[in-house]
């Protein structure tokens, strides 16, 4: 069935992907939820999870198969399908459910479902992504699969999971694909720019990382970093990544790319297990960056809404980007909605994801005894240290301030380290405690009370950005500002009380040019500082406000 709460206008290509369209979005909702309610605790929540899970487990038949497909279609595709797109978005949230209960009902019956998977496509000796020489996203999304493998592999160090990875990005690679960024060819081609479309790219970063370090393959690993170089050229100041929604070549634009909400989190996601692999602390700003810029600068920060595809300079949303038109196409996507039915629902449940798969990566464990805090943020801690409980609270109002308090909770007198990653932005640390210095991390290596604090805080400074373009972007710490634009809303489709489709037309239309040897000035939250009016060609005092509560907004200058 191909309307499945769609209601799809101006695109044509690939309707093939409806039939998967309602798996994706309903796992990816669950997903979501499941990580939400275990991170709020919410009672009610977890019983409609409970039930769910359940639900899904009964589904299950005896050889071990999870999905979508009945026995006659199962593994036995020779066009577009969804049978490791659907899998993957479903037992990404049956692992997280184990991951909090520990059920060993649930964790066999993933395994049993992986198993079976790697029984029907055998390793080496199938080819899981020939799917013909037509449009298959739904097979090019099956490669995040390996989320799965690389989850599996991290619970029980069994290495036949990243073996089985690193074939699935082989055969990716050898295969007809309509996405193709990712592919080992492509990569290796000096000339080639990312083209595809954007979520695909951002996604795909995944399997090639789990692949990269599941193989002694020199040219795997050369093609990591090369990937990493061009999707920072497709990637503004603000983490926002080019994709609306193909890339088409281009690089990150203020005005002239957009990026898709599902881009954000798979770009996010992609550089977390980065980070995991490589313990870089510039991967981990990144990460920080899209969420606390472009992530929450596409959400409308007063209605319980996104917009499906944003970009950095927003003058208006009318559904265009910034009014442009777009020849045999009707585009409706820049605008805020709580479900973009009218374009496709793909972006809602993947809002619903990011903030859980952030919080999820704040800290790390290095080895049995130091606790990393890689990502900044308000949150607890409850961990254990060499089988002791330890609970930290991240006391603080950052990224809008930059002081922390760590309170920490050490009945058993465990004796560990912290790490916490000290901002690429901050110019100073103010602390009474002792610290070294390590590969961009502050190491606290002291024996720590039972109850016991940490207090510090990071100096910023105001920082005049440029991108590729030589555009000028404004940033205070974690934080991008813009100059806010005023704009009337205008109500469209209602789908509940105060769940609305909301378009912005803009009030005002001037824009404003740098001055060089500008001196801005920070002070309560704020940005002022002088520019041109582009309309009197006089200078103006402006004021800038933090990127993420804006709505339409001059980013660049």
């Amino acid at each position: 069935m191909k309307d499945l709460g769609n209601n799809k206008e101006g695109d044509t290509e690939g309707s093939e992907q409806y039939k998967w369209w309602n798996s994706e979005t309903q796992s990816n909702w669950w997903d979501g939820y499941i990580r939400n309610v275990i991170l709020l605790n919410d009672k009610a929540g977890l019983k409609k999870v409970e039930k769910y899970i359940q639900g899904v487990l009964k589904t299950q038949d005896e050889d071990g198969y999870i999905g979508i497909y009945d026995q006659e279609l199962r593994y036995k595709f020779n066009t577009e399908n969804g049978e490791l797109w659907s899998k993957a978005t479903m037992y990404r949230g049956l692992l997280a459910y184990y991951e909090y209960s520990k059920d060993k009902t649930v964790w066999k019956a993933i395994e049993k479902a992986v198993h079976n998977v790697m029984t029907n496509y055998p390793i080496y000796k199938s080819s899981p992504f020939s799917s013909g020489k037509e449009f298959n996203g739904g097979v090019s999304h099956g490669l995040t699969f390996t989320d799965v493998l690389d989850k599996m592999y991290q619970i029980t160090g069994n290495k036949k999971y990243t073996d089985y990875a690193l074939f699935l990005y082989q055969d990716f690679s050898k295969t007809y694909q309509s996405e193709k960024d990712v592919q080992l060819a492509s990569i290796l081609n000096p000339t080639y720019k990312l083209s595809s479309h954007g979520v695909h790219t951002y996604e795909h970063l995944r399997p090639l990382i789990v692949a990269a370090y599941a193989s002694y393959n020199k040219e795997i690993k050369s093609a990591l970093a090369i990937y990493l170089h061009r999707i920072e050229k497709t990637t503004t100041p603000t983490g926002g990544a080019t994709g609306d929604e193909w890339i088409s070549g281009r690089y990150a634009n203020a005005t002239n790319t957009g990026y898709e909400y599902c881009s954000l989190h798979e770009l996010m996601d992609s550089y977390t297990v980065l980070f995991q692999k490589q313990g870089n602390p510039q991967t981990a700003e990144a990460i920080e960056t899209i969420f606390y810029n472009a992530a929450q600068g596409s959400r409308n920060p007063i209605y319980s809404c996104i917009a499906y595809l944003k970009t950095d300079n927003s003058f208006e949303m009318l559904g265009t980007r910034n009014g442009e038109e777009e020849s045999n196409r009707k585009q409706t996507r820049y605008k805020y909605s709580p479900a973009h039915q009218d374009a496709a629902v793909c972006c809602n449940p993947n809002a619903g994801r990011i903030t859980p798969y952030f919080l999820e990566k704040a800290w790390l464990k290095e080895n049995a005894n130091t606790l990393v805090n890689v990502l900044l943020m308000p949150n607890i801690l409850q961990t254990t240290v060499n089988n002791q409980s330890v609970t930290i609270e991240a006391i603080t109002e950052y990224p809008f301030q930059n002081s922390f308090a760590f309170k920490i909770s050490n009945p058993g007198n465990a004796s560990f380290k912290i790490k916490i990653r000290k901002p690429e932005w901050a110019t100073e640390i103010n602390t009474k405690e002792k610290y070294t210095l390590e590969n961009g991390f502050l190491v606290f290596d002291r024996s720590f009370a039972k109850e016991d604090v940490i207090e510090m805080a990071f100096k910023a400074e105001v920082q005049i950005k440029e991108d590729l373009n030589k555009e000028k972007y404004v940033r205070y710490g974690a934080l991008f500002y813009a100059k806010p634009i005023d704009a009337m809303e205008v109500k469209g489709k209602s789908y509940y009380p105060n769940f609305d489709d909301i378009l912005y037309k803009p009030t005002e239309t001037t824009r404003f040019k740098f001055v060089e040897a500008n001196k801005a000035t920070f002070k309560n939250g704020q940005i002022t500082m002088n520019a041109i009016n582009q309309s009197t060609n006089l200078l103006q005092n402006i004021t800038l406000i933090p990127f993420n509560k804006t709505i339409l907004r001059q980013t660049s200058f």
